[in-house]
């Protein structure tokens, strides 16, 4: 495989759009599905250093790039191949990558505009693109799949312990040094099983693939989980989880159901927080569209929750299909929370109120304390800039 010299993953703004809340708070190249982080992902196929050019300007902060001559700059929406890699590796500098109107890639020394670059070429390959919030879980078995031969490949597995049950080839379970897995049930007969490093999986768990545990992260005792499930580095996670994806840090400790849904980072779920993820009728599922100010159809029937970072629910919360909250949301309450939840809410159906900034800075801390990290300025710089460009959406709360 080729080596790139350097490359940079940039957003394209509608995309970046149409993926909030997820975006708010980092470019489109670091959302995770899968085992690993879109740029994880790159680093791997093109073994290059990566960089970041987010649509958002108060990103560019703590998301950057370095230019060298003849970067590769590419569309973050779209995940690599080897076939996609390879098509990339031909390009020329000056030269760019289409596909119909959407610009996939160039070569160049300097950031360039897309009505610059003259040397147009056609997209051959089909790689895989994230340009929908349920691209994300939809992809997630997808990427697992992919991630899982990437990451084993030439590697030996941490021995089972004899506590546990196996179901299907041990080819497809792999297991990093340090976890921790005792007393629990995996069957791998529909996707690979992928436990990271000082994971931990307790007793009575029943796991079938495509599964990831992110290193230092815990599957609670008696967890159900069904395919394709990430759960993200140094999250925890109980109850019942079918086609979830949750990223680095997030909780969802005790019982109740999660389908087909996204979690951002820093998230907390209360005890027996259930969501629906199909419609009594089996209609399809509308949500809500951060580009028209209006819901969208998804074209799924099967559709749950996606919940941005450092939001918050307390117990016994109940998500509708195709909730989307915000980022630093406080949602407690009875009855179902509306579907659309904007970033920086306190409270719920029965009553709504502005989360103040300094009290959602202060949770924040907290709960990275935790973890034995701080709250640093470049992330508060980045919750301040959301609080800002979000308060249309609390209008009717001020």
């Amino acid at each position: 495989m080729k080596k790139f010299d350097s490359l940079i993953l940039f957003d394209d703004l509608q995309i970046s759009k149409q993926l909030l809340p997820f975006t708010y708070t980092r470019p489109i190249a670091s959302l995770r599905l899968g085992i690993s982080t879109i740029a994880e992902k790159w680093q791997h196929y093109a073994e290059a250093s990566v960089g970041f050019d987010p649509a958002f300007a108060y990103l560019t902060h703590k998301y950057s790039y370095e230019l060298h001559n003849a970067t590769l700059w590419v569309n973050a929406s779209f995940l690599p191949d080897e076939d996609f890699v390879a098509e990339l590796a031909e390009l020329a500098e000056g030269e760019s990558l289409w596909t119909h109107q959407t610009l996939v890639a160039y070569k160049s020394a300097e950031k360039i505009n897309p009505e610059r670059i003259l040397q147009e070429k056609q997209l051959r390959a089909t790689p895989k693109t994230i340009t929908r919030l349920w691209d994300i879980f939809k992809l997630n078995d997808y990427a697992l799949q992919q991630d899982y031969t990437l990451l084993t490949q030439g590697r030996n597995s941490q021995a089972m312990s004899d506590t546990n049950t196996l179901i299907g080839p041990s080819k497809n379970l792999f297991i990093e040094a340090g976890a921790k897995v005792e007393g629990s049930i995996f069957n791998v007969q529909n996707g690979p099983i992928f436990i990271g490093k000082n994971a931990e999986i307790m007793e009575g768990c029943l796991v079938r693939g495509g599964f990831a545990l992110g290193e230092g992260a815990t599957l609670k005792m008696g967890t159900k989980i069904y395919g394709a499930t990430t759960v993200g580095p140094g999250a925890k996670v109980g109850g019942e989880l079918n086609n979830v994806v949750i990223w680095g840090n997030s909780n969802k400790a005790h019982d109740g159901f999660l389908g087909n849904s996204v979690i951002g980072e820093w998230c907390n779920l209360g005890a027996d927080t259930n969501n629906s993820n199909l419609k009594n009728n089996y209609d399809l599922v509308k949500v809500w569209d951060y580009v028209s100010d209006s819901y969208i159809d998804t074209g799924l029937q099967f559709c749950g929750l996606f919940m941005g970072d450092h939001s918050k629910c307390g117990i016994n919360t109940m998500f509708n299909t195709g909730t989307v909250v915000g980022v630093c949301a406080n949602i407690f309450g009875a009855g179902f929370p509306d579907k659309f939840v904007p970033s920086f809410t306190w409270g719920g159906v029965q009553q709504s109120d502005v989360y103040q900034f300094d009290k959602s800075l202060e949770t924040a801390g907290r709960v990275l304390m935790r973890r034995q990290q701080i709250l640093n300025q470049q992330d508060t710089e980045i919750l301040q800039a959301i609080f800002a460009i979000s308060q249309k959406y609390r209008k009717w709360y001020n």
